[in-house]
């Protein structure tokens, strides 16, 4: 098998109405590009069909594959379809595909170089961000200053769930994550901060979703909880390297 060139990981809850399209949207795209890809969606504890749903695209269409996680949490779903993934590039996308699947291209190079991790922004200079109500833009800033205070000064949008890293940077990162519900991201951030890692910002052209799984105030509550976490991780030594 040669060795693909990306692979793009797919967390799946309780996604059976929007997977299908979403699923032939992604085929569509890795089928127009001049390199190598995979599709790892790995189903994480749902109650519907997402992950029968999954498997019959996979079993009809090659380099999809179905990787089924019963534990809760995207943090957990990412990591598993990351340190499965074969590709040089590892790239992490939201089943509902706020932002146009053609994008990913954004992340890559040759449009992209001397990066470790690439992460979507809905802040950047050249972003747009459509139909979101003012009430979630302004929340979210408000989420983000606090993300910035805490933990990852400078960042402008640490939570768009589209981020990219490069592979021995995911061999690295993600045997050290602690955190498997929401906030696993900022985690990851944090950890390749300490380790010297470049990460860029990309910006990107991002749809708002009123079918979003997240609530507001109560996700805002465990995140604030869950960087106090990581900044205690931190100083206990969980993120240091082990030595072999």
């Amino acid at each position: 098998m040669v060795k693909p060139f990306l692979s793009i990981i797919i967390p799946a809850y309780n996604e059976s109405i929007r997977l299908p399209q979403t699923l032939m949207q992604v085929n569509d795209f890795i089928l127009s590009q001049p390199y190598i890809s995979e599709v790892l969606v790995v189903e994480n504890g749902s109650q519907d069909q997402t992950f029968q749903i999954a498997q019959d695209f996979a079993s009809k269409i090659p380099n999809f594959r179905v990787l089924k996680e019963d534990g809760r949490g995207k943090g957990l779903a990412v990591r598993r379809g990351m340190l499965e993934a074969l590709g040089e590039y590892r790239f992490m996308c939201d089943a509902d595909l706020s932002m146009p699947i053609s994008e990913i291209n954004c992340f890559l190079p040759p449009k992209l170089l001397d990066y470790d991790i690439a992460i979507g922004s809905r802040e950047a200079s050249g972003s747009t961000r459509y139909n979101e109500p003012i009430y979630r833009h302004l929340g979210g800033r408000a989420i983000n200053t606090m993300i910035r205070l805490i933990a990852l000064p400078g960042l402008q949008d640490t939570q768009c769930g589209f981020k990219c890293f490069r592979a021995g940077v995911v061999e690295d990162l993600f045997n050290y994550q602690k955190i498997m519900g929401w906030s696993f991201d900022i985690e990851l951030l944090y950890i390749a901060r300490k380790r010297g890692y470049k990460i860029e910002e990309v910006p990107i052209h991002w749809y708002f979703n009123p079918e979003s799984k997240l609530n507001a105030v109560k996700d805002a509550i465990k995140m604030g909880i869950d960087l106090l976490e990581i900044r205690r991780n931190s100083r206990r030594g969980l993120y240091d390297r082990r030595q072999e």
